[in-house]
């Protein structure tokens, strides 16, 4: 007989220990298990020292203390290296808006208001003055201080008040006085309820929480004041005089019909989201605006296509600001249909 009573054995079928307490017969034993017996064959069982034996040592779990976020040491950079990461993170200065969401009577989530946030995400400081009017008439006044890569919260907004013509005015100055800066630059943003509703499913979308609006990439320099020279003399020492109106045609030259659909701008336009097309867009429009004038265009037509109007509504918007524009118009056009703009320009 391969077992005797008292014997330690291990069920091969399930790995159990246990301990013969009776010989049955040639082929059969009872065993006790924590307490329960019963009868098993010979050849299911073994001795749990060639289990042992067989077994793969596993080794002892790692003693070292845990190691947490906050204890690892801080990640030592280069000076060269801070300054590139500073330079990615610079942008600019942002108005930045965060929808706060409710469900309505029929459980679908909508917007109840906007929390206003500035957004500072450059190397310098600002004193700021922030006044929130709806049709002329001032609703919100706020003059406070924004430092480096600072987010300010400055109020809650309704989000039905954007039916009312909102304009969010921003007036800056530097913290730090600079010779070269501006003494302080203004700014203001009129945006209209379907391009704020526009950008809210364009966040949710993408799973974000907030859309913003660019105030500024770079605090302006200081305006360098011309001084008046007298050409007569500079003529009569020898100095070579040429008139203002000859400097144009060292410019590009101007068109008078400028196409802005994204695909006539860059051929890397299908990796562009929409903020970054009506971006380039509104570069381009601005800088073929600019030549127009240094060329005395009499008119130019703006391309800007039908689609959901934003394009239209931005330049139409940029265009009442413009003292050098006579008037503008977007009527039926046959080469154009409704989507081109026709601007007249006053000298």
């Amino acid at each position: 007989m391969k077992f005797q009573v008292g014997d330690k054995v291990v069920i091969q079928h399930s790995s159990d220990e246990g301990e013969v307490v009776e010989i049955l017969n040639d082929k059969m034993v009872l065993v006790d298990v924590r307490g329960v017996r019963f009868p098993a064959y010979t050849d299911q069982l073994d001795f749990p020292y060639f289990k042992r034996f067989s077994e793969k040592k596993i080794p002892p779990p790692d003693k070292k203390p845990k190691k947490y976020v906050d204890q690892l040491p801080p990640e030592k950079l280069q000076p060269n290296q801070k300054k590139e990461r500073i330079a990615k993170l610079a942008d600019g200065v942002w108005l930045t808006f965060l929808p706060v969401f409710d469900n309505d009577e029929f459980g679908d989530d909508v917007v109840e208001s906007l929390k206003v946030h500035l957004v500072n995400n450059t190397q310098a400081g600002y004193h700021f003055s922030y006044h929130l009017n709806y049709f002329g008439s001032s609703e919100f006044d706020l003059d406070n201080q924004i430092h480096p890569f600072q987010d300010f919260y400055i109020h809650d907004i309704p989000f039905a008040n954007l039916n009312d013509n909102p304009v969010f005015e921003c007036e800056f100055s530097l913290l730090t006085p600079d010779k070269g800066k501006a003494d302080h630059y203004e700014t203001s943003l009129k945006p209209r309820a379907k391009q704020v509703f526009s950008r809210i499913e364009e966040i949710k979308k993408k799973g974000e929480a907030t859309f913003s609006f660019p105030l500024f990439e770079t605090y302006p320099n200081k305006e360098v004041e011309e001084s008046v020279v007298d050409t007569g003399i500079l003529s009569g020492s020898g100095f070579r005089i040429y008139e203002a109106s000859r400097a144009r045609q060292h410019l590009e030259p101007a068109r008078s019909e400028l196409d802005l659909h994204i695909e006539k701008l860059t051929e890397k336009w299908s990796s562009l989201d929409n903020f970054e097309i009506l971006t380039l867009q509104l570069q381009t429009f601005e800088k073929y605006f600019d030549l127009a004038l240094a060329h005395h265009l009499p008119s130019m037509i703006v391309i800007h296509g039908v689609g959901s109007g934003k394009l239209r509504d931005e330049i139409h918007e940029l265009l009442r600001a413009k003292r050098r524009v006579k008037s503008f118009v977007n009527r039926y056009h046959p080469r154009y249909g409704y989507g081109a703009t026709e601007i007249f320009f006053q000298y």
